[in-house]
């Protein structure tokens, strides 16, 4: 008798044919899996869903779709020992690229045959579940520019765009930054706490790469004075984060906890795994081994952190 899974399948997602998707898993999956598949609607959102599924006794639940579909299903596992398999048909990919997981439909339905899982950790942020990223300021703003059409039209150079849009009103805030053991006061224009994230969000790159089941998080202050200098770090994040290297760049600095409170003057957009959720403060604790997925293993970095040279800096030891 073939294992039972769900498959919560978001039609609208990506640039592809969401008809030839379904029928390509269908066609790799179904011969090893009894698919339920559920399809997303703009009425059944698919964390809600995915929890319907699991009342119903699913021991395996499938998401294919972007990066907001596949984080509200990873949400909705969180805390559980429910495997899940991820098939990332969006955009950008952040879910999938952050977790090292495969990008195209047959790896990644090879990937979910394998049967082989790992633990993750996941986060809470405002009272809401977070896989990846909590970005403040620079970040928030620009995922705000890039609407759904601008991402159907152009992919992810509706971010690079945006990004660039953004760099003309550029401006900086005071930030209060509070973790287990110290309290920060600094000047940025980007505060980036990240749990997972790929390379390309650079933003949340100041140790090189975040590690995802440490039971810590990531945090990056981006503090440039100029939109030259946002370009100028925005080249260092990339160029070190493809060696492997942290930045040493003055306006940039990082550290890593289990908890962080954050307050800013004057309040700033806040986007939880891609989507705006409000504006600061913000209060975020990691959950470790909060999720199980369908992924192979990988060696994680040891990082440190680095503060020295931010602008209007002090640091008070608790």
């Amino acid at each position: 008798m073939k294992p039972q899974a769900s498959l919560i399948f978001n039609p609208i997602a990506g640039q592809g044919d969401p008809e030839q998707d379904l029928a390509l898993i269908k066609s790799l999956l179904s011969e090893s899996l009894d698919l339920d598949i559920i399809v997303t609607t703009a009425e059944c959102e698919p964390g809600e869903l995915a929890k319907a599924a699991i009342d119903r006794g699913a021991g395996l639940i499938i998401a294919s779709g972007g990066d907001g579909t596949l984080s509200a299903v990873a949400a909705a596992l969180m805390g559980t020992s429910i495997p899940l398999g991820v098939i990332s048909r969006g955009t950008a990919n952040a879910f999938a690229n952050a977790l090292d997981l495969p990008t195209t439909i047959p790896e990644a339905c090879a990937a979910i045959l394998t049967d082989h899982t790992k633990v993750v950790d996941v986060a809470r942020c405002n009272g809401l579940p977070m896989v990846l990223l909590a970005g403040i300021g620079f970040e928030a703003e620009t995922v705000n520019l890039a609407d759904r059409d601008a991402k159907k039209r152009m992919g992810v150079m509706a971010y690079v765009l945006a990004g660039l849009s953004q760099l003309r009103n550029l401006e900086q805030f005071e930030a209060h930054i509070e973790t287990e053991d110290k309290i920060i006061t600094v000047s940025a224009a980007a505060i980036t706490i990240a749990n997972a994230a790929p390379a390309t969000s650079i933003l949340a790159q100041g140790a090189a790469e975040v590690v995802f089941d440490d039971g810590l998080l990531d945090l990056t202050i981006i503090a440039p004075k100029t939109a030259l200098g946002a370009i100028a770090t925005s080249y260092d994040h990339l160029s070190t984060t493809l060696r492997g290297e942290a930045s040493q760049r003055q306006d940039v600095g990082f550290l890593r906890a289990k908890h962080f409170k954050v307050t800013t003057t004057p309040p700033q957009k806040v986007v939880l795994d891609g989507e705006i959720i409000g504006t600061t403060p913000l209060d975020i604790e990691c959950i470790p081994n909060g999720l199980t997925i369908f992924a192979p293993s990988t060696e994680e970095p040891q990082l440190t952190e680095k503060l020295e040279g931010l602008p209007n800096l002090t640091i008070e030891v608790k």
